[in-house]
């Protein structure tokens, strides 16, 4: 349920339903854990944010067998922190104060076509009648991979262009400890993957 639900989110709201080439071959949790590691290891090496603009587009792998960013390593459990990334996304797209008919319809279409129309369609209706939680967001990250997969998800679901969503992920960066640097080499990860739909 959790990680349908996360796929149909991911491709039905925001920056997500951009995602081309090798970061939308490899799926809905794969691939916010493949551009969140991507990020995170170019920001570890000390190399520079790639241009979106570049000719090039870095292939977008799946984190490694038994890393910390692997869905099945979560130490609290793989559906629980698929949920919590559905959480974290739906609540970014609710930054603006509201997510529009068209947002959900686009949800609702992609839940369908995964074949989980009911039970990831009331969970999903639960999570948008709930109040925003950041606390409880950010406390459900156990590590360092984890923070950065919360953020990664919560930027994919929204493109900031209103002063409420940018602060909102300003915020969110700094609850979760993430460095500067790090969070530009997100943001420029991502709008690399989502480049070619610009």
């Amino acid at each position: 349920l959790a990680t349908g639900a996360l796929a149909a989110v991911l491709l039905g709201t925001g920056v997500g339903r951009d995602l081309t080439g090798s970061a939308l071959k490899l799926g809905g949790a794969a691939a916010v854990a493949g551009l969140a590691y991507t990020a995170y290891q170019n920001y570890q090496s000390g190399k520079t944010p790639p241009d979106p603009n570049g000719a090039d587009e870095p292939e977008m792998l799946p984190p490694p067998s038994g890393s910390e960013f692997e869905l099945d390593a979560a130490p609290q459990g793989a559906d629980e922190f698929a949920a919590t990334l559905v959480k974290a996304m739906i609540a970014a797209a609710r930054a603006d104060g509201h997510i529009d008919d068209d947002e959900r319809s686009r949800i609702a279409d992609k839940l369908s076509m995964a074949g989980l129309e009911d039970d990831a369609q009331a969970f999903i209706r639960a999570e948008l009648a709930k109040p925003v939680d950041m606390d409880t967001l950010v406390g459900a990250a156990h590590s360092e991979a984890q923070r950065v997969e919360l953020y990664t998800a919560s930027r994919l679901a929204i493109e900031p262009k209103s002063r409420a969503e940018r602060g909102y992920l300003d915020m969110l960066a700094g609850r979760l400890g993430l460095e500067d640097g790090l969070i530009d080499h997100i943001e420029a990860t991502i709008a690399k993957a989502t480049a070619a739909t610009a």
